[in-house]
């Protein structure tokens, strides 16, 4: 038997194939299938194809801005006293504290999608895509908003004091009490699928299948053994994920903010180096946003790019971190929606931003020869860092790997969540989660499954459509409680804590 399970991982890991092929073969009609719902074109602007789900994601984050209020700017500040703890009451339930909840969620969307997605999107899309990108990080802090509100005000709590919520909670709860619980239950059912074959795909296989390949790539080690590879970091991931969102917590509290300060000194010293051509590479993107040259699609190709990559991105709109910020300690589900907002202007507005500028300030995206295909852009962005760090792609692939990392264990809790819904709050629930989960984690850095891995990343892009949904039916709900908080901030009503019970 142990024989039989040491030799699986070298089936799967025949490329061209066996399983492998197999595997692939049986998901490309699904691959196709799914492909054409979530691009299905609504119309063509100048020839170019303008799909539903860029469509739906745009026209939900305008919305949710403007019916707010344009809180994206006006909630900034206090969005920043909360995350600091300054309005942190110690009674309030909970399981986490607003920095934890949202490096929680940052660590499940800091990741491949700012290095490896930005370069592809500049790649494809010209620099004018990242004019398109930032735009849509801004709109989508308000989506974030709007989710991480619900995803409090609806969590439920065991006795144990452990946190269920998400929006397969608010979806189901909050339109039953608008008396639309058929409607609710079937959203609900719809997003835990999705976002149970997205944690297994977009959250776990393609993750660790990039970080070997960078790893393998790099050092020229374990060539050809993926598997070794992916048994180290499932054996990682277990540690982590067993203790639940606690341990998650505590995990990503620290890993997030390092390695995004080590990710931006480096980008920083890149751009310090090509200081004199910054002020043309903004320029670019700029020009490039608005007037394209040689780009397939014109402007409308570059907007496509740039929205379709800060989706993948920050994933505003897709639900996933509200399930992260429901655990939060917090009596006012205004409070964590103001810190989620945080998360797009972090991760794609300043991350995604810096990424663009040291591949254009370098010019390697006119430069590179390499493939920018999905999953490869990672060797742009390494080739860019390179032309002035000749040891960047070193440290490079040790960031790839931790966000890869710091990804995997988030997506198993927002899958651990979702399985719990459909199949029962239990510890043996919970744990056959958690054990196919690691089993993946296996199989995903040992294989080639592409359209696998295709399909459970349109599995992501799919949650926004019984999300955004669900949101335009209960933003009244969030208009209330965000202005209602901020109301009582400002008139005293809600202390500074941090004042009256200062942190020792």
């Amino acid at each position: 038997m142990g024989g039989l399970l040491l030799g699986l991982p070298q089936v799967f890991a025949q490329e061209g194939g066996g399983i492998d092929e197999a595997i692939n073969n049986a998901f490309a009609p699904l691959v196709s299938w799914l492909y054409y719902i979530v691009f299905f074109p609504i119309g063509q602007i100048n020839g170019q194809d303008v799909p539903i789900i860029i469509v739906w994601l745009v026209l939900g984050a305008i919305f949710f801005t403007v019916y707010m209020g344009f809180i994206n700017l006006r909630g900034f500040k206090t969005a920043i006293d909360v995350v600091r703890g300054r309005y942190d009451d110690p009674v309030h339930k909970g399981e986490v504290s607003h920095f934890q909840a949202l490096t929680a969620a940052l660590s499940g969307t800091v990741g491949l999608g700012n290095i490896a997605g930005v370069a592809i999107a500049v790649s494809v899309g010209g620099p004018g895509a990242t004019f398109w990108m930032i735009l849509a990080g801004f709109l989508g802090m308000s989506t974030k908003l709007v989710e991480c509100t619900l995803g409090v005000k609806y969590r439920q709590m065991d006795e144990t004091g452990k946190v269920y919520g998400g929006p397969m909670y608010y979806l189901k709860q909050g339109l039953e009490d608008q008396n639309k619980g058929w409607l609710g239950k079937i959203l609900a059912g719809l997003f835990a699928v999705l976002c149970i074959g997205a944690s297994f795909g977009g959250g776990n296989m393609f993750q660790v299948n990039q970080a070997y390949s960078q790893f393998s790539g790099t050092f020229g080690l374990l060539e050809g053994q993926g598997w070794v590879f992916g048994l180290i970091m499932a054996v990682c991931v277990a540690v982590v994920i067993i203790g639940g969102i606690k341990k998650i917590a505590t995990v990503t509290e620290k890993l997030v903010p390092l390695m995004v300060a080590v990710y931006l000194t480096a980008a920083i010293v890149i751009i310090l180096a090509n200081i004199t051509e910054l002020p043309a590479a903004i320029g670019k993107i700029i020009s490039g946003a608005f007037s394209p040259t040689a780009v397939e699609g014109g402007v409308i190709g570059v907007i496509i790019q740039g929205f379709r990559r800060a989706a993948f991105s920050n994933e505003a709109g897709v639900g996933s971190a509200s399930i992260a910020h429901a655990a939060v300690k917090t009596d006012n589900p205004a409070s964590e929606g103001l810190v989620a907002l945080l998360e797009p202007f972090i991760d794609t507005i300043v991350v995604c931003t810096m990424t663009a500028l040291v591949i254009v300030i370098t010019g390697a995206n006119a430069n590179f020869t390499g493939d920018t295909s999905t999953g490869a852009g990672v060797a742009l962005t390494s080739f860019a860092f390179s032309t002035v760090i000749s040891w960047f792609p070193v440290l490079l692939t040790i960031a790839v790997i931790l966000f890869a990392f710091s990804t995997m264990i988030t997506w198993s809790y927002y899958g651990t969540q979702c399985w719990t819904y459909l199949f029962g709050k239990s510890q043996t629930s919970e744990l056959i989660y958690k054990v196919i989960f690691c089993v993946f984690v296996v199989i995903g850095s040992a294989a080639s499954l592409g359209n696998v891995l295709d399909f459970s990343d349109l599995m992501i892009l799919a949650m926004s459509f019984p999300n955004i949904l669900g949101l335009y039916f209960l933003a009244p709900l969030v208009k209330k409680d965000v202005w209602g908080y901020l109301n009582k901030i400002k008139s005293g009503e809600i202390p500074r804590y941090d004042e009256i019970q200062p942190k020792k």
